[in-house]
């Protein structure tokens, strides 16, 4: 086989159909396009949300607020929880949270300064509030920020 030998498979070109040409081109007269009604006329063009007469979807759906599908929502602990649950000197990560019921999936957690802080823990979070660190850090105990995903 040579590139000069190379041939284009039959019937893969195919001529451009020529409207309104005559009658003997077979598409004369109306040029396909029927007899009258707006499809007929130059310068039609179909919206884009025409459902052929039935009410389109965009003006059935009702049209109040909205919701994110990526949004995260977050699950929050408050440090009394925290101070109830755990004991002194005790790590704080997510495994122990959901064993304790203060989690349910702990994708992302948020540690709020609710409550006192009397115990020395080192705790793991996604996130805290200022006075949550304050408290933490003035019991003695240690931050510990996770990235989200772990």
């Amino acid at each position: 086989m040579k590139l000069n030998e190379i041939k284009i498979p039959y019937g893969a070109k195919k001529k451009k159909k020529r409207l309104g040409r005559g009658d003997g081109s077979g598409h004369g007269g109306t040029s396909t396009r029927g007899h009258k009604g707006h499809k007929a006329r130059s310068g039609y063009r179909l919206s884009y949300n025409f459902e052929g007469g039935q009410m389109p979807l965009t003006r059935r759906l009702p049209k109040r607020g909205f919701t994110h599908i990526k949004k995260i929502k977050g699950e929050i602990v408050k440090l009394q929880d925290i101070e109830n649950k755990f004991q002194e000197g005790e790590m704080v990560n997510l495994s122990l949270m959901k064993e304790k019921g203060l989690v349910r999936k702990g994708n992302f957690v948020k540690i709020l300064g609710n409550g006192k802080l009397t115990k020395k823990l080192k705790i793991e979070a996604h996130s805290f509030s200022k006075k949550a660190k304050e408290k933490i850090e003035k019991a003695g105990g240690e931050v510990i920020l996770l990235q989200r995903g772990k």
